[in-house]
């Protein structure tokens, strides 16, 4: 990791949220958990795997009415295989819907 990538880490705020989002990727839909969340990503639990470079729509429901969903077109950025076929990987948010 160069010292850029470390102080723009250090640059946002992240927020564990541990909720269930829904993927869609190459028209499949995946449910899958949000680990957190900062203003420019998140990092996400799947039992399918991915590849960095991958583009992925993220749903994020909110049961409150007053609470708008989150809905984001992201980026996989990097990928770490977890026991079970499953994985953890960290999306870079391009723009919100």
């Amino acid at each position: 990791m160069s010292q850029r990538d470390y102080s723009e880490k250090r640059d946002f705020i992240r927020m564990r949220v541990d909720t269930e989002v829904t993927l869609l990727h190459e028209g499949q839909v995946i449910a899958a958990t949000c680990i957190d969340l900062s203003s420019s990503g998140m990092q996400v639990e799947a039992p399918q795997r991915f590849q960095v470079g991958d583009p992925l729509e993220v749903r994020i429901d909110s049961d409150l009415a007053a609470l708008k969903g989150l809905h984001a077109s992201t980026e996989v950025v990097w990928i770490a295989d977890q026991p079970g076929g499953a994985q953890k990987f960290g999306l870079r948010i391009l723009a919100m819907h």
